[in-house]
């Protein structure tokens, strides 16, 4: 499929354009669409690695995991969880060290052999060429939030020691504010209620985060969705998460929507908008690439794997709907 720039920062496949207008709900992912997660969640995995690698596998770590890196995680479909993104950050580097290898280049070679199957591709790969064990069996991940080293670290990271203890019980072993004050929201009062126009009370979200995350940084945005038909996906089982489609199945179905349009920023979003357009629920999928630090390599990404719409933000959605 071949996007055409209709006007600055929107791209959309001209064959498709009664498709979308038709949609009668908008399903959003959260990370990356309605907020800017690049100094709190990204910001989270490069922390989390250093820390993980000096303290836990004793490397001096001499790079930073950066934001080519992530996005070439991300790029892959299998790394919507940021916590799946560190830990494969996390024994790749270990891997690397063992084998004598350029830190940098091999992270880039084991982002070419990942797949959609995110962390198991990345291990099978791995335990092919050098013994990880023993950073593995002291990660013991994935397991649970409350419970696992490297979901635990991560989350005092990410939400500060008063969040983190509200959320999970346990005092954090960091002082510093959480990175979730860095969460920049993008959306705002304005742009919901101008979908409101066209979609109603058909507005909801199926996001990667947990409802009380969402809920710290969105505020009262988020009493502006069907909260009863939204999904958050790291309050459930591991086995709903991207692309899984079946929470935005349930969505789609509890919104009574015959067309949906779906807004995400990444191939775990864009893949399960497919699946459920393939289970018989059209789905047109709606890529957000303004907030990728390469926004033309992401757009060339969504335009290489068929989709139908991207947007550098969403706010640009009302001329797209012609709302404004």
């Amino acid at each position: 499929m071949t996007l055409t720039k209709q006007s600055d920062g929107i791209y959309i496949d001209n064959l498709y354009v009664d498709v979308i207008n038709n949609a009668d709900s908008i399903i959003f992912d959260c990370d990356g669409v309605l907020i800017d997660i690049t100094k709190s969640y990204d910001l989270a995995i490069i922390k989390t690695t250093r820390y993980v690698l000096e303290n836990l596998a004793q490397i001096n770590c001499s790079i930073d995991i950066d934001f080519k890196m992530i996005d070439g995680f991300k790029s892959t479909g299998g790394f919507n969880d940021e916590v799946d993104l560190t830990y494969a950050a996390i024994i790749s580097l270990v891997a690397a060290k063992k084998l004598e290898k350029d830190p940098i280049n091999f992270i880039f070679d084991v982002i070419r052999h990942a797949d959609s199957s995110g962390i198991l591709s990345v291990e099978k790969y791995l335990e092919n060429m050098a013994d990880i064990s023993e950073i593995k069996n002291k990660l013991s991940y994935p397991g649970t939030h409350h419970e696992n080293t490297l979901y635990n670290i991560f989350d005092q990271f990410f939400y500060g020691s008063k969040l983190y203890e509200k959320l999970f019980g346990s005092s954090s072993n960091f002082s510093e504010p959480g990175l979730i004050e860095q969460d920049d929201v993008i959306l705002n009062e304005k742009l919901i209620k101008t979908l409101q126009k066209k979609f109603n009370s058909k507005i909801a979200m199926v996001t990667g985060r947990g409802k009380e995350s969402v809920s710290y940084s969105l505020k009262e945005l988020l009493n502006e969705f069907d909260l009863n038909n939204s999904a958050f996906l790291e309050d459930e089982s591991r086995e709903f998460a991207k692309p899984n489609p079946k929470r935005l199945l349930d969505s789609i179905q509890g919104l009574n929507s015959v067309s949906t349009l779906y807004v995400g920023d990444s191939m775990e979003d864009f893949i399960m908008a497919k699946k459920v357009t393939d289970l018989g629920h059209p789905t047109a999928f709606c890529g957000i690439i303004g907030t990728s630090k390469n926004p033309q390599e992401k757009l060339e990404l969504f335009e290489k794997n068929g989709a139908i719409l991207a947007l550098d933000s969403i706010h640009l959605l009302p001329k797209v709907l012609n709302l404004e």
